[in-house]
Protein backbone atom coordinates (compact mmCIF):
# COMPACT_ATOMS: atom_id res chain seq x y z
CA UNK A 1 0.00 0.00 0.00
CA UNK A 2 2.90 2.87 0.40
CA UNK A 3 4.41 1.67 -2.40
CA UNK A 4 1.50 2.52 -4.31
CA UNK A 5 1.12 5.86 -2.65
CA UNK A 6 4.72 6.65 -3.33
CA UNK A 7 4.31 5.83 -6.90
CA UNK A 8 1.68 8.24 -7.19
CA UNK A 9 3.41 10.85 -5.50
CA UNK A 10 6.07 10.07 -7.59
CA UNK A 11 4.51 10.12 -10.99
CA UNK A 12 2.46 13.62 -9.42
CA UNK A 13 5.55 15.30 -9.18
CA UNK A 14 7.01 14.34 -12.44
CA UNK A 15 3.43 15.98 -14.12
CA UNK A 16 4.33 18.85 -12.18
CA UNK A 17 7.45 19.25 -13.43
CA UNK A 18 6.76 19.14 -17.07
CA UNK A 19 3.87 21.11 -16.65
CA UNK A 20 6.13 24.02 -15.16
CA UNK A 21 8.79 23.15 -17.60
CA UNK A 22 6.55 23.66 -20.83
CA UNK A 23 4.35 26.34 -18.85
CA UNK A 24 7.87 28.46 -19.01
CA UNK A 25 8.77 27.18 -22.25
CA UNK A 26 8.55 29.56 -25.49
CA UNK A 27 6.46 27.98 -28.47
CA UNK A 28 6.64 28.94 -32.57
CA UNK A 29 3.13 29.18 -34.54
CA UNK A 30 3.58 27.56 -36.62
CA UNK A 31 5.87 24.92 -35.22
CA UNK A 32 7.55 24.77 -38.13
CA UNK A 33 8.76 28.14 -39.82
CA UNK A 34 10.22 28.47 -43.61
CA UNK A 35 12.04 31.21 -44.93
CA UNK A 36 9.75 34.14 -45.68
CA UNK A 37 6.65 32.66 -43.60
CA UNK A 38 4.36 34.90 -41.38
CA UNK A 39 5.33 33.26 -37.77
CA UNK A 40 4.30 34.44 -33.85
CA UNK A 41 6.83 33.85 -31.27
CA UNK A 42 4.97 33.15 -27.75
CA UNK A 43 6.71 33.77 -24.70
CA UNK A 44 5.34 32.26 -21.28
CA UNK A 45 5.20 35.37 -18.40
CA UNK A 46 5.00 35.22 -14.59
CA UNK A 47 1.22 36.23 -13.73
CA UNK A 48 0.62 39.80 -13.60
CA UNK A 49 -0.48 40.83 -10.01
CA UNK A 50 -3.85 42.00 -11.97
CA UNK A 51 -5.58 41.75 -15.37
CA UNK A 52 -4.01 45.20 -17.56
CA UNK A 53 -4.15 46.02 -20.82
CA UNK A 54 -2.32 44.49 -23.83
CA UNK A 55 0.59 47.00 -24.67
CA UNK A 56 0.92 46.59 -28.50
CA UNK A 57 4.50 48.09 -30.22
CA UNK A 58 4.27 48.42 -34.33
CA UNK A 59 6.95 49.98 -36.57
CA UNK A 60 5.79 53.47 -35.62
CA UNK A 61 6.62 52.84 -32.12
CA UNK A 62 9.84 54.00 -30.43
CA UNK A 63 12.13 51.19 -29.49
CA UNK A 64 10.95 49.17 -32.18
CA UNK A 65 13.42 46.26 -33.10
CA UNK A 66 15.11 46.18 -35.90
CA UNK A 67 17.11 43.65 -37.77
CA UNK A 68 18.42 43.04 -41.31
CA UNK A 69 17.41 39.53 -41.95
CA UNK A 70 13.68 39.34 -39.54
CA UNK A 71 10.99 42.13 -40.69
CA UNK A 72 9.22 42.70 -36.93
CA UNK A 73 5.56 43.15 -37.33
CA UNK A 74 3.69 43.63 -34.42
CA UNK A 75 4.54 43.03 -30.58
CA UNK A 76 2.00 42.38 -27.83
CA UNK A 77 2.49 41.97 -24.01
CA UNK A 78 -0.46 40.57 -22.59
CA UNK A 79 -0.87 41.06 -18.64
CA UNK A 80 -3.29 38.34 -17.14
CA UNK A 81 -3.60 36.98 -13.28
CA UNK A 82 -4.28 33.70 -14.73
CA UNK A 83 -0.40 34.34 -16.85
CA UNK A 84 1.18 36.87 -19.06
CA UNK A 85 2.69 35.93 -22.28
CA UNK A 86 4.75 38.10 -25.18
CA UNK A 87 3.84 37.60 -28.88
CA UNK A 88 6.13 38.27 -31.64
CA UNK A 89 4.94 38.91 -34.79
CA UNK A 90 8.06 38.30 -37.38
CA UNK A 91 8.96 37.29 -40.79
CA UNK A 92 12.69 35.84 -41.29
CA UNK A 93 14.71 36.16 -44.60
CA UNK A 94 17.69 33.57 -43.82
CA UNK A 95 17.42 30.10 -42.46
CA UNK A 96 19.32 28.65 -39.11
CA UNK A 97 19.05 30.03 -35.60
CA UNK A 98 18.27 33.33 -35.35
CA UNK A 99 18.87 35.43 -32.47
CA UNK A 100 15.87 38.04 -31.60
CA UNK A 101 17.25 41.45 -31.04
CA UNK A 102 16.61 43.47 -27.49
CA UNK A 103 13.27 43.51 -26.76
CA UNK A 104 11.90 46.49 -24.65
CA UNK A 105 8.27 46.87 -23.84
CA UNK A 106 5.94 47.94 -20.53
CA UNK A 107 9.94 48.68 -19.01
CA UNK A 108 10.83 45.23 -19.24
CA UNK A 109 13.65 44.05 -21.77
CA UNK A 110 13.90 40.66 -22.99
CA UNK A 111 16.81 39.47 -24.81
CA UNK A 112 18.83 35.68 -25.73
CA UNK A 113 15.32 35.19 -27.55
CA UNK A 114 15.94 32.77 -30.88
CA UNK A 115 14.49 31.04 -33.24
CA UNK A 116 14.95 28.75 -36.03
CA UNK A 117 14.18 29.07 -39.67
CA UNK A 118 13.63 26.06 -42.19
CA UNK A 119 15.03 26.18 -45.34
CA UNK A 120 12.83 25.66 -48.18
CA UNK A 121 15.77 24.08 -50.53
CA UNK A 122 16.85 20.56 -48.79
CA UNK A 123 20.70 20.96 -47.64
CA UNK A 124 20.92 17.42 -47.62
CA UNK A 125 20.04 16.36 -51.09
CA UNK A 126 22.01 17.05 -54.46
CA UNK A 127 20.76 19.69 -56.21
CA UNK A 128 19.01 18.51 -59.51
CA UNK A 129 16.73 20.31 -62.14
CA UNK A 130 12.91 19.60 -61.51
CA UNK A 131 11.21 18.12 -63.66
CA UNK A 132 9.25 18.57 -67.20
CA UNK A 133 5.96 20.92 -66.07
CA UNK A 134 2.37 19.12 -66.65
CA UNK A 135 0.47 19.98 -69.97
CA UNK A 136 -2.32 22.99 -69.64
CA UNK A 137 -5.07 21.80 -67.98
CA UNK A 138 -7.14 25.08 -68.50
CA UNK A 139 -10.55 25.03 -70.19
CA UNK A 140 -10.43 26.02 -73.68
CA UNK A 141 -6.86 24.88 -74.09
CA UNK A 142 -7.79 22.26 -76.86
CA UNK A 143 -9.48 24.48 -78.81
CA UNK A 144 -7.19 26.93 -79.06
CA UNK A 145 -4.54 24.48 -79.94
CA UNK A 146 -6.54 22.75 -82.47
CA UNK A 147 -7.90 26.16 -83.60
CA UNK A 148 -4.31 27.59 -84.66
CA UNK A 149 -3.48 24.13 -86.74
CA UNK A 150 -6.69 24.97 -88.45
CA UNK A 151 -5.60 28.66 -89.05
CA UNK A 152 -2.36 27.42 -90.29
CA UNK A 153 -3.43 24.68 -92.39
CA UNK A 154 -6.35 27.10 -94.17
CA UNK A 155 -3.40 30.05 -94.67
CA UNK A 156 -1.24 27.17 -96.35
CA UNK A 157 -4.23 26.13 -98.40
CA UNK A 158 -4.73 29.98 -99.35
CA UNK A 159 -1.16 30.70 -100.08
CA UNK A 160 -1.12 27.25 -102.48
CA UNK A 161 -4.35 28.31 -104.05
CA UNK A 162 -3.04 31.44 -104.58
CA UNK A 163 0.50 30.62 -106.17
CA UNK A 164 -1.75 27.98 -108.63
CA UNK A 165 -4.61 29.78 -109.90
CA UNK A 166 -4.68 32.79 -107.57
CA UNK A 167 -2.71 35.17 -110.18
CA UNK A 168 -5.01 34.52 -112.51
CA UNK A 169 -7.97 35.24 -110.70
CA UNK A 170 -6.10 38.44 -109.67
CA UNK A 171 -5.64 39.34 -113.74
CA UNK A 172 -9.33 38.71 -114.50
CA UNK A 173 -10.89 40.19 -111.57
CA UNK A 174 -8.70 43.38 -112.02
CA UNK A 175 -9.78 43.37 -115.74
CA UNK A 176 -13.38 43.39 -114.38
CA UNK A 177 -12.97 46.25 -112.05
CA UNK A 178 -11.30 48.08 -114.74
CA UNK A 179 -14.10 48.02 -116.47
CA UNK A 180 -16.62 48.68 -114.03
CA UNK A 181 -14.54 51.99 -113.68
CA UNK A 182 -14.87 52.61 -117.27
CA UNK A 183 -18.67 52.45 -117.57
CA UNK A 184 -18.90 54.83 -115.13
CA UNK A 185 -16.40 56.73 -115.89
CA UNK A 186 -18.80 56.86 -119.24
CA UNK A 187 -22.07 57.14 -117.61
CA UNK A 188 -20.88 59.91 -116.11
CA UNK A 189 -19.18 61.67 -119.27
CA UNK A 190 -22.69 61.32 -121.21
CA UNK A 191 -24.34 63.31 -118.28
CA UNK A 192 -22.06 65.77 -118.23
CA UNK A 193 -22.37 66.25 -121.97
CA UNK A 194 -26.06 66.28 -121.84
CA UNK A 195 -26.09 68.67 -119.18
CA UNK A 196 -23.44 71.12 -120.76
CA UNK A 197 -25.84 71.06 -124.23
CA UNK A 198 -28.74 71.79 -122.34
CA UNK A 199 -27.34 74.80 -121.30
CA UNK A 200 -25.97 76.09 -125.00
CA UNK A 201 -22.62 74.58 -125.06
CA UNK A 202 -20.16 74.64 -128.31
CA UNK A 203 -22.19 71.61 -129.96
CA UNK A 204 -18.72 70.69 -132.17
CA UNK A 205 -16.88 70.78 -128.71
CA UNK A 206 -19.04 68.36 -127.29
CA UNK A 207 -18.93 65.74 -130.33
CA UNK A 208 -15.31 65.91 -129.89
CA UNK A 209 -15.16 64.65 -126.27
CA UNK A 210 -17.91 62.49 -127.03
CA UNK A 211 -16.23 60.49 -130.40
CA UNK A 212 -12.58 60.86 -128.01
CA UNK A 213 -14.02 59.47 -125.09
CA UNK A 214 -16.18 56.63 -126.61
CA UNK A 215 -12.99 55.49 -128.35
CA UNK A 216 -10.96 55.03 -125.39
CA UNK A 217 -13.63 53.10 -124.23
CA UNK A 218 -14.01 50.76 -127.18
CA UNK A 219 -10.54 50.39 -127.10
CA UNK A 220 -10.33 48.43 -123.30
CA UNK A 221 -13.20 46.95 -124.09
CA UNK A 222 -12.49 45.27 -127.52
CA UNK A 223 -8.64 45.40 -127.04
CA UNK A 224 -8.69 46.42 -130.33
CA UNK A 225 -6.85 50.20 -130.63
CA UNK A 226 -10.38 52.38 -131.78
CA UNK A 227 -8.74 55.56 -131.47
CA UNK A 228 -7.50 56.29 -135.02
CA UNK A 229 -9.90 54.08 -136.54
CA UNK A 230 -12.37 55.25 -139.34
CA UNK A 231 -16.43 54.63 -139.33
CA UNK A 232 -15.83 51.84 -141.75
CA UNK A 233 -13.41 50.24 -139.85
CA UNK A 234 -15.37 50.16 -136.97
CA UNK A 235 -18.43 47.74 -139.15
CA UNK A 236 -15.47 45.14 -139.29
CA UNK A 237 -15.28 44.93 -135.47
CA UNK A 238 -15.03 41.43 -134.28
CA UNK A 239 -18.84 40.73 -132.57
CA UNK A 240 -18.28 41.63 -128.60
CA UNK A 241 -20.34 38.27 -127.52
CA UNK A 242 -18.77 35.67 -129.49
CA UNK A 243 -20.33 33.17 -127.63
CA UNK A 244 -23.83 34.39 -127.36
CA UNK A 245 -25.84 33.82 -130.64
CA UNK A 246 -28.79 35.41 -129.67
CA UNK A 247 -27.64 38.39 -128.38
CA UNK A 248 -25.97 39.23 -131.79
CA UNK A 249 -28.89 38.12 -133.99
CA UNK A 250 -30.72 40.60 -131.91
CA UNK A 251 -28.22 43.45 -131.91
CA UNK A 252 -25.36 43.93 -134.19
CA UNK A 253 -22.77 45.71 -132.75
CA UNK A 254 -20.25 46.65 -135.21
CA UNK A 255 -23.26 48.23 -137.52
CA UNK A 256 -24.09 50.27 -135.15
CA UNK A 257 -20.85 51.72 -133.68
CA UNK A 258 -20.09 52.28 -137.79
CA UNK A 259 -23.33 54.22 -137.72
CA UNK A 260 -22.74 56.07 -134.85
CA UNK A 261 -19.26 57.25 -135.55
CA UNK A 262 -20.24 58.35 -139.66
CA UNK A 263 -22.83 60.71 -138.06
CA UNK A 264 -20.74 61.69 -135.53
CA UNK A 265 -17.64 61.99 -138.06
CA UNK A 266 -20.15 63.75 -140.61
CA UNK A 267 -21.64 66.81 -137.71
CA UNK A 268 -17.91 67.30 -136.51
CA UNK A 269 -16.56 67.80 -140.34
CA UNK A 270 -19.47 69.12 -142.11
CA UNK A 271 -18.83 72.89 -141.20
CA UNK A 272 -22.27 73.70 -140.62
CA UNK A 273 -24.38 74.58 -137.83
CA UNK A 274 -24.93 71.46 -135.68
CA UNK A 275 -28.62 70.90 -134.30
CA UNK A 276 -29.13 69.98 -131.22
CA UNK A 277 -31.49 67.35 -131.80
CA UNK A 278 -28.92 65.81 -133.49
CA UNK A 279 -26.21 65.64 -130.99
CA UNK A 280 -28.82 65.10 -128.47
CA UNK A 281 -29.98 61.81 -130.63
CA UNK A 282 -26.10 60.87 -130.28
CA UNK A 283 -25.84 61.02 -126.57
CA UNK A 284 -29.57 59.21 -126.66
CA UNK A 285 -27.98 56.51 -128.88
CA UNK A 286 -24.84 56.19 -126.38
CA UNK A 287 -26.89 56.14 -123.16
CA UNK A 288 -28.89 52.95 -124.65
CA UNK A 289 -26.08 51.04 -126.12
CA UNK A 290 -23.66 51.62 -122.72
CA UNK A 291 -27.15 50.70 -121.05
CA UNK A 292 -27.53 47.22 -123.11
CA UNK A 293 -23.84 46.33 -123.04
CA UNK A 294 -22.98 46.59 -119.53
CA UNK A 295 -26.37 44.23 -118.89
CA UNK A 296 -25.21 42.03 -120.92
CA UNK A 297 -21.62 42.35 -119.42
CA UNK A 298 -23.28 41.18 -115.69
CA UNK A 299 -25.38 38.23 -116.93
CA UNK A 300 -22.43 36.77 -118.47
CA UNK A 301 -23.08 34.12 -121.09
CA UNK A 302 -26.99 33.72 -121.56
CA UNK A 303 -26.11 30.38 -123.38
Amino acid sequence: MKKKKYLFTFLLLILTCIAAHTQNTAWLIPRIVYVGDSATLIIPLPPAAQDLGDIILTSQSPNFPTDINIDFHRIVLERRIAGSRLLIEFTAFVPGLLELPIIEIGGERFSGLNVTINSIIDSRAAPQLSGPASSLAMPGTALMLYGTMIVFVLLFLLILWFILKGRRFMRGWLKKWKRWRLFVSMKNTEKRLNKALSKGADKREILDKLSEQFRNFLSFFTENNCRAMTAREFESLPELFPDTASFNKEFDASAFLGNFFHRCDELRFSGEDISSQDTFKLLDDLRNFLKMIHTKTREGRAE
